[in-house]
Order: structure tokens, then sequence, then C-alpha cells
């Protein structure tokens, strides 16, 4: 990221062999699809597929991070797809969630435009790619940040477990009343697009502190921290497909609802930025 020295676990970053298409309908905003993977070799090639489709019209980068896995998620990421421009960075080891989704941000904004966004998207295949245009024209509309939310109008998380849309929703309810961020109604959903300048300010001021949480919560830390942006947000439904989900889920219930609880008190604490975003 700029602003930010390599870091200890510094990723390798190796482009697919394989060739974009040039878009149907050019447009001046390159996408920067950003998957943090972890065991995910049976969901990547159906996901990269349904991106590859959505390459035909939109210009897109997807930048596969491999959280230390112990199956075929490298090799299938270096593999690639025909017509999608696929980039794989690896951890040697695994380091979670928030260390994946952070190297895939400072991947992407090491190559992105000003006028480009980042997308990040769970590499499980249970997030539509099809909203990838709707979340560059909500961007391109004045947006900063876009969630795909379950609980906006027409948005829904019915084929996802009971354990999972109890504590969604739960934690949703609880980030609504205890903090102020305008515009946010699935603080937890993992699918969002971000506007790059607004990454690239928000990365200036806190470098490698920008994510620190190792779970789940890092979603809810990063839109905490890009509050202090003052960003406009709004939201897209997301229909959760949780049915085309191929492999076990990474959540562990408790050590989640605990991560959630340590980010609110933390935010409580915390001070607010010593100068302006």
């Amino acid at each position: 990221m700029p602003g930010t020295a390599p870091s200890a676990d510094a990723t390798v970053t190796a482009t697919s062999p394989t060739a974009p298409t040039r878009p149907a309908t050019p447009t001046t905003c390159h996408s920067h699809v950003v998957l943090p993977a972890y065991n995910e070799a049976a969901s990547l090639p159906p996901l990269l597929a349904r991106l590859a489709e959505v390459g035909r019209t939109e210009m897109l980068t997807v930048w596969v991070v491999d959280d230390g896995s112990s199956d075929a998620t490298a090799e299938v990421a270096a593999a690639g797809v025909d017509g999608l421009d696929v980039r794989l960075v690896r951890h040697p080891v695994n380091l979670g969630l928030g260390q994946a989704v952070r190297s895939g941000l400072r991947a992407a904004l090491d190559s992105a435009g000003q006028d480009d966004i980042v997308v990040v998207m769970d590499a499980d295949d249970t997030h539509d790619p099809g909203l990838i245009p709707l979340l560059r024209a909500e961007i391109a509309g004045g947006a900063d940040v876009v969630v795909c939310s379950r609980f906006t109008d027409g948005g829904d998380d019915d084929t996802a477990p009971a354990f999972r849309r109890l504590l969604s929703r739960g934690a949703a309810g609880l980030f609504r009343r205890m903090l102020k961020v305008d515009g946010v109604h699935d603080f937890t959903s993992g699918f969002r697009a971000y506007r790059v300048t607004l990454l690239e300010r928000a990365s200036l001021h806190w470098g490698e502190r920008l994510i620190e949480e190792q779970g789940f919560a890092c979603m809810v830390e990063l839109l905490l921290k890009l509050r202090h942006c003052h960003p406009v947000i709004t939201e897209v439904p997301l229909k959760l497909r949780y049915d085309r989900k191929r492999g076990p889920s990474k959540l562990r219930l408790r050590r989640t609802i605990v991560q959630y609880l340590g980010l609110l008190i933390r935010d409580r604490l915390a001070p607010a930025p010593y100068r302006e975003l």
C-alpha cells in the first residue's frame, strides 16, 4: 500500500499466463477484485469462470491471495482461466483473513490507477460477480464505499446455515446501535467495493495497521477506520449463494463473537485520528 513498507510476511505476486479480453464497452474504470482464499481449490474454478464472464464487458484484474493453503488453491489460481487477468499473491503460512485482505489490498493499490476501484469478495463462490458493474456504477455516481448487503431491500441470506444467519443478524443489529456509520446495515459483509483514492488516504495514515484483526472482524475494522475519512457509503442488495459453497465453513462462532466484542471495545477506547483524513 502507498506509504507502507513491506512487512516480514511480504507476499510474492505472480501473473497467470492468460490474457484479458477487451471490454465490449470501454470504460476508464478498472476493477481490481481481491479474493482472500484459504483451501478454496474446489470453489475457485467456477468463481473465476463467472468473473471471466463479467470480464467480457468490464476491465478486471483478479488478485487471488493464497493464505497458506494446504490444497491446490495456489495452483488453480496460477493456472487462471482464459480471458481473465488472474494474479497470485502467496502467504507461505496461514495468517488469517485480515492479513489476506491486507495483502490483496496492497497488491491491488500498487497496480491501480486513481480512477479505479477495488472489490473484495469471498473466494468460496457464494458472492455473485455479476454485481461488479453495479458496484462500479455506484462509485461512478459518487459513492466511496459500496456494501453488498443481505439486509437491505432485495437482499437475503436464506441459503446460509442458521447459526451464520443468527450471528450476522445479531452483529448487524449490535453494530447499528453502537456505531455511527451512516448508510450501513450489513457491517460484516465480505463483498464490498472501495474507491482507490479512499483506500490510499486511509493507508497513508494507518500504514500496516489499516487491518489488524486476523479473522472475520477485519471487515468491520476496515469500515470503522475508513469512516474517519468521511466516505459516502451506499448499499446494493446481495442474495448470498451459500448453496454453491463447496468446502467447510472457516467461521468459528465463539471466536468470531469474541473478536466482534473486542473490536467494539477498542473502537470506544481508541482516540480519533490526530489529523483530518
